[in-house]
């Protein structure tokens, strides 16, 4: 794992949006698994910038999302669906065909599971995005989760569910299941990227880089990753 120490959360996002920008640019028929949360809003300003100042295209950009609640419509301002289209796809000439994300809606949990399967196994990601749970949870594959897991409908963590309050009225309407990408598929991506910021993670982020490879820590398992990038703020990586 290659470790990036940022002085700031303004620099992580420069330095993220630099790595995937190169993937875009060098292959514009990439496939980028891409992720929610406020941590990768930075890096998606930059991109939409990038796009608006230097018209990179991503007409032909295929996106496979990680995670979506269970019971949120796409149009609910909540869901992922809406979120990648608030702040990142309408910045951009992608087409909303070639963008991919669970149904939550979707009645037959485990056909859902087994289509978002299917559809990772034709589109192979160059690259994967991800955030750092205070937990150590990536996508929404919490603590224990196996690393041989496909694609699975979860229960939230209380402290996932805590840590996603911030975004709803009230922390009664956060969604306690959601579909998730499992740890299998994440680990097929030729390139990970994952990003941490502030205090509030630097717990996980030494357990993830420097502690044991146990499924009690998700994110340990990028340890086993050939080619996985780390960028931290100071805050962040403030126990390497």
């Amino acid at each position: 794992m290659k470790i990036i120490v940022t002085k700031d959360y303004e620099e992580l996002s420069a330095r993220a949006a630099k790595i995937m920008l190169e993937v875009v640019k060098e292959n514009p028929y990439a496939v980028l698994g891409l992720a929610t949360g406020t941590t990768p809003l930075g890096l998606y300003a930059h991109m939409i910038v990038d796009h608006e100042k230097y018209g990179t295209s991503y007409a032909h950009i295929r996106t496979v999302n990680l995670d979506e609640y269970k019971g949120l419509p796409k149009t609910h301002p909540q869901s992922y669906a809406y979120f990648m289209r608030k702040n990142l796809f309408d910045g951009l000439d992608i087409n909303p065909e070639n963008t991919n994300i669970e149904n939550g809606m979707a009645e037959d949990e485990t056909k859902e599971c087994a289509r978002y399967d299917a559809l990772l196994e034709q589109l192979p990601r160059d690259i994967q995005l991800l955030g750092l749970g205070s937990n150590g949870h990536i996508a929404f594959n919490e603590p224990h989760t196996p690393f041989g897991s496909g694609t699975h409908v979860v229960t939230l963590a209380e402290s996932t569910v805590k840590d996603n309050a911030r975004l709803f009225d009230d922390i009664s309407e956060v969604p306690r299941k959601a579909f998730t990408m499992g740890i299998k598929q994440i680990m097929q991506a030729k390139k990970i990227l994952i990003l941490a910021s502030g205090v509030n993670k630097a717990d996980a982020v030494y357990r993830m880089a420097k502690g044991e490879v146990t499924e009690s820590v998700p994110a340990s398992v990028l340890q086993l990753h050939p080619d996985c990038i780390l960028i931290a703020d100071q805050e962040a990586a403030a126990k390497l």
